[in-house]
């Protein structure tokens, strides 16, 4: 059966499109079956298919379809030959990411290093623990350091939460490989960015054999 990930934050602006199409790819270059479900009504990840499908033999295989929320578990229904499947969920949009986190086997939260996106990282992690689903955290555009990540490195620590040891930094080569329809991880194998990518899927991975 596939490992289905959702991809969810209720604030917008926090990367779950990018982090979805780049942890996507990454899974892919492990050899995996990849399937990408774009239910964020932006429809970013299916722009991002467009450009792919002009990105060359640098593009590794992936499923990529765009089903409403209350089509999501018709459409996960059909892709039991996948290995991985990410969600990108809508920001804001409760019912639609409450299909989404019912359906996962693990909800991915991504988080900046803001209050911001802190505040509003709480209501996803209620939503999780609600559909009874286990929740990770990973920082996401951060900076090597500052003040305000310590700060939200130490809010964390006081919680009883499971955050992810890999972080992604807050680089232009993430942006600049998705602008192109690739993942960093196929644009720029060898960058640092590509290196942290490929640790937070495995860190993911090891999720599901644990």
């Amino acid at each position: 059966m596939a490992f289905v990930i959702a991809v969810a934050q209720r604030k917008g602006g926090a990367g779950k499109s990018t982090l979805s199409a780049n942890l996507a790819t990454a899974f892919a270059g492990q050899g995996l079956k990849v399937a990408l479900l774009d239910a964020d009504p932006q429809q970013t990840l299916t722009r991002w298919g467009a450009e792919r499908a002009k990105a060359g033999p640098r593009a590794l295989p992936l499923h990529l379809e765009a089903p409403a929320g209350w089509r999501l578990p018709a459409a996960l229904g059909k892709l039991g030959g996948q290995d991985v499947v990410l969600m990108d969920t809508a920001p804001h949009a409760d019912t639609d990411a409450k299909i989404a986190i019912r359906n996962a086997d693990l909800v991915l939260v991504p988080l900046q290093p803001s209050s911001a996106d802190l505040w509003a990282m709480d209501a996803t992690l209620e939503m999780a623990l609600g559909e009874k689903r286990p929740a990770v955290i990973a920082l996401n555009r951060a900076p090597a350091s500052g003040k305000l990540l310590a700060q939200v490195l130490a809010e964390l620590g006081q919680r009883d939460l499971h955050l992810l040891g890999p972080t992604i930094g807050n680089r232009t080569g993430i942006a600049q490989a998705f602008a192109a329809g690739l993942g960093v991880t196929e644009a720029s194998p060898k960058s640092v960015a590509a290196t942290e990518m490929r640790a937070l899927a495995a860190a993911l991975l090891a999720l599901r054999r644990g």
